[in-house]
């Protein structure tokens, strides 16, 4: 049995069965709602994170803008998919401060001047950008955490140069 062990082939399939393993022992994800969104304007905004290491995540967040077009204050963006990844510069279980880089899909309606008179024009357009942020979760599961950021759109010149992240999120670790 030992002989078995000694193959190149099986010391490479052991070596990917323990690193799946202990990547999925270590697995812990997110679910949050940006509470400051929903309360200062009708926008809905839910995020997914998954973490990859003690210090690093990938996740989405989804936005939805239910705030009306006359409205004094609403984001440009009717919709907007981001997919990031974060960096946390501790290891700390409960208070953490992190770095993000993200790709915001964004949709919306903007105006722009034809012939001298401004009409409405629908986009879809990325934005690049980074944010900052701190995050505190409770050893029971619930967290909290604060963000900001900007990102510039870089496809289309229809849509508005800047996209802002910001956020106050609430949620639950599991």
């Amino acid at each position: 049995m030992y002989t078995i062990f000694k193959s190149p082939t099986m010391k490479k399939t052991i070596t990917i069965l323990l690193i799946f393993i202990s990547t999925k022992i270590f697995a812990q994800q997110e679910l949050s709602l940006d509470i400051g969104d929903a309360l200062a304007m009708k926008t809905l905004e839910i995020s997914y994170e998954y973490y990859i290491g003690y210090q690093s995540s990938v996740g989405v967040s989804a936005l939805f803008n239910f705030e009306g077009k006359t409205s004094d204050f609403r984001y440009n963006e009717d919709n907007m998919f981001t997919p990031f990844f974060r960096h946390y510069f501790t290891d700390s279980n409960n208070w953490n401060y992190f770095g993000e880089i993200f790709f915001g899909i964004n949709t919306g309606e903007n105006e722009i001047e034809v012939s001298g008179i401004k009409q409405p024009k629908k986009y879809t357009d990325g934005a690049v950008g980074i944010s900052i942020g701190t995050k505190y979760i409770s050893n029971g599961g619930f967290m909290v955490s604060l963000l900001g950021g900007l990102g510039r759109n870089i496809f289309t010149e229809t849509a508005p140069v800047l996209v802002p992240r910001v956020g106050v999120n609430v949620g639950y670790r599991f």
